[in-house]
């Protein structure tokens, strides 16, 4: 299937009336699959970005320079965040069934488990000494 550029949408929308409904512009379908990239609905794509920009330095609201120093942007980070993806996808197929990911990990112990123990019972309080009664002497015999 060929893509259609701006031109041709616009001669085919004269043309065919009716059909605005059935085929949308590239640049709205690149708006509302930025808006899904920016709520975390789907993944960001480099050429969504690319088509909004375009359009913005055709229709003269961006100027040429600043729509490359963008997209060199966007596709800088895009190549970071696939970078860093990979090096976590081989981190934890390099890394051992069992094994805490990182060092601060390894340090905490393991959580206990939440068994409940019985309580146990206090231990009895020493009583104190009752005071000594003197014993009775016995009489002395004279």
């Amino acid at each position: 299937m060929t893509e259609l550029g701006g031109s041709q949408i616009t001669t085919l929308l004269e043309t065919l009336p009716g059909i605005a409904q059935v085929l949308r512009s590239p640049v709205a379908d690149a708006i509302v699959n930025l808006i899904r990239a920016g709520a975390r609905l789907r993944e960001f794509q480099v050429k969504d970005a690319e088509e909004l920009v375009n359009f913005g330095v055709r229709r003269g609201l961006l100027g040429q320079t600043e729509g490359e120093r963008i997209i060199a942007e966007a596709r800088a980070a895009a190549e970071r965040r696939q970078e860093k993806a990979a090096e976590r996808a081989a981190g934890r197929a390099a890394r051992p069934a069992g094994k805490p990911a990182t060092k601060a990990a390894a340090k905490k112990p393991a959580p206990k488990p939440a068994a409940r123990k019985p309580a146990a019972k206090a231990a009895p309080r020493p009583r104190a000494k009752a005071a000594a009664k003197p014993k009775p002497r016995p009489a002395k015999k004279r």
